[in-house]
């Protein structure tokens, strides 16, 4: 490499090549799921915290996939490539790996129902969740420190709304045949495995479920299991095609729409499809009004 060449410091990203109609349009849409992304996800981390009685495994779990959602979706349009990079990606491998402990953890409640409160203690589900994040982390930080070695210093444009790793390294001007490795290897470990993990996991909970008697209890197993099945069928399918399907079959433009699906889409459908729809939420929803209508009704009174 010669001396006199000259360096990229700064990436801009391209985003959707669109009419400025459609991008306000999209703009406006983007900013709604967004603001429902928080507030949802909010809401849910709100009422666990505030219910005793959903200080459970399963809402354990679901507090810091609310956190994960909500930290996820605000790290979309970062201003430095290192903090995309990093937090990006980091957020992107715990969620994966949260949503394996939550499937553990429905594993539990219906195979071994007499032994739940045992096996899932909080100490167990402490270490699940410090073993996600930091399993999530350190994956993100061998990204970093990956692309970080590689000099850019041809075109400064991102075809993307935000530096997603792939549109990234494709600026690169070095041999990047390491970084698609690892990053394949890495899809391998955080998706196929946990994938693999959840459908062993649900294979098992529905023979228990067939063996349940009961029409009623039948219908509430499917009807929590389904939940969580469609927020891992959604996440883990689009990122899958993303990263592990041969670049070739996807044009560049239909990679950020699936990337949106991961990256947008699930935060903001997590709270509504997994918990906003549970019984045990609503109810933790309108007890805490209820308290709060009637505390302000008795410092209203004389």
């Amino acid at each position: 490499m010669t001396e006199n060449q000259t360096w990229v410091t700064e990436l801009i990203l391209l985003g959707f090549p669109l009419g400025p109609k459609t991008q306000m349009f999209l703009f406006g849409l983007f900013s709604l799921f967004y603001a429902f992304t928080l507030l949802g996800n909010g809401a849910i981390l709100g009422l666990i915290c505030l219910d005793p009685r959903l200080h459970t495994p399963m809402y354990f779990f679901l507090s810091h996939l609310a956190v994960v959602d909500m930290s996820y979706a605000s790290n979309n349009v970062p201003k430095m490539l290192a903090n995309l990079t990093f937090l990006y990606m980091a957020f992107a491998h715990t969620e994966c790996l949260l949503l394996v402990a939550m499937s553990y953890d429905r594993y539990v409640a219906i195979c071994h129902p007499l032994q739940y409160a045992v096996i899932m203690s909080r100490r167990v589900c402490t270490i699940l969740a410090a073993a996600s994040w930091a399993c999530g982390s350190l994956l993100a930080l061998v990204h970093l420190v990956l692309i970080l070695r590689l000099p850019f210093c041809g075109p400064h444009e991102v075809n993307h709304f935000f530096c997603e790793i792939l549109s990234v390294l494709k600026l690169a001007c070095a041999d990047t045949r390491l970084n698609q490795v690892v990053i394949f290897a890495a899809s391998v470990f955080i998706l196929v495995g946990p994938l693999c993990w959840v459908l062993v996991s649900y294979t098992r909970i529905l023979l228990a479920i067939l063996r349940i008697q009961s029409g009623e209890g039948r219908r509430k197993a499917f009807s929590t299991c389904s939940s969580h099945l469609c927020v891992v069928g959604l996440f883990f399918g689009s990122a899958i095609v993303m990263y592990m399907a041969p670049q070739s079959r996807h044009p560049e433009e239909q990679q950020k729409i699936l990337s949106l699906f991961y990256s947008l889409f699930n935060p903001m459908l997590n709270p509504l499809i997994y918990s906003l729809r549970n019984a045990e939420v609503k109810g933790a929803l309108h007890r805490v009004l209820w308290k709060k209508r009637s505390r302000w009704r008795d410092g209203g009174t004389p």
